[in-house]
């Protein structure tokens, strides 16, 4: 990590990638400030990452707030900002997922997929993003996910939130780069988080098929991919080989991704008929 940070702040930081990533700042000298809706993973992620310090002088904060509630959200951080000063590092971690077929997966989750992902990221930016503005520096890192790069079967509505993170992130980093402002849109692939455990029942066998093409990463190797090209000024960040493949076959190949996720549904469900015969 080649960037050294005073505070750092970050959403879904009790559990996931979000944790992993607070564990190497904290690592590394930095104090960190974790935000999450449960007080007893708040709490138990504490006491992790006190253990980590390197040294003892380093602040430890947790802020239990739920990042789809502006004014509560609105409070607390900047009750947080009055006493502990402007945090130069945000990160957006807090996410949610739930695969399904689109005609089967109820209208509210497609709501509450949006509220979290998409209108959490801009909540906590449109609260903190002033200070960062005031003091003409700082460095904001949202989390987006491969599948907002690629629409994969199955993530209808999951997909499309992290499609809509990434949007944000390119127009808010043409915007505040000017202004000192680093902006960083990372897209993890699968990894071992309670989110991917929870996601594993309710994908459709088309999605297991898919996904089963990947190999799953671990929460703290895609933090060390993360950090190292956040620290480096990097904008897009994409951890693992087959992530970055898609991409630049996304980008450069264009229609032609299409067809081959066609085929690759096609084969899953010639196999799953073979299986129900």
């Amino acid at each position: 990590m080649a960037k050294q940070y005073h505070l750092g702040l970050i959403t879904g930081g009790s559990s996931g990638i979000g944790l992993a990533l607070a564990k190497k700042l904290v690592q590394s000298g930095t104090d960190i400030c974790i935000l999450a809706r449960d007080a007893a993973k708040l709490e138990n992620a504490k006491s992790e990452l006190s253990k980590l310090k390197s040294v003892q002088s380093q602040q430890i904060y947790t802020l239990q707030a739920d990042v789809t509630d502006y004014a509560q959200l609105e409070k607390v951080l900047t009750d947080f900002v009055s006493v502990r000063g402007w945090p130069d590092l945000v990160i957006n971690s807090a996410g949610v997922t739930y695969p399904g077929y689109f005609q089967e997966l109820d209208v509210d989750i497609f709501h509450w997929l949006m509220e979290i992902n998409y209108y959490g990221t801009v909540h906590v930016l449109k609260i903190l993003t002033p200070g960062m503005i005031e003091q003409g520096s700082g460095t904001i890192l949202n989390i987006s996910s491969q599948a907002g790069f690629v629409g994969v079967f199955g993530y209808s509505g999951y997909s499309a939130s992290k499609y809509a993170v990434r949007g944000f992130s390119d127009v808010i980093r043409s915007e505040l780069k000017p202004l000192g402002i680093q902006v960083s849109v990372a897209f993890p692939p699968d990894t071992e988080t309670p989110q991917l455990a929870f996601e594993e029942p309710l994908k459709p066998y088309e999605t297991r098929f898919i996904a089963g093409t990947t190999k799953v990463q671990t929460a703290d190797a895609v933090a060390d991919v993360i950090l190292k090209a956040m620290g480096k000024g990097k904008y897009i960040i994409i951890p693992g080989f087959d992530g970055k493949l898609v991409y630049r076959a996304v980008n450069l190949i264009g229609n032609l991704v299409y067809p081959l996720m066609d085929t690759m549904v096609r084969t899953a469900q010639k196999k799953k008929a073979k299986q129900e015969e």
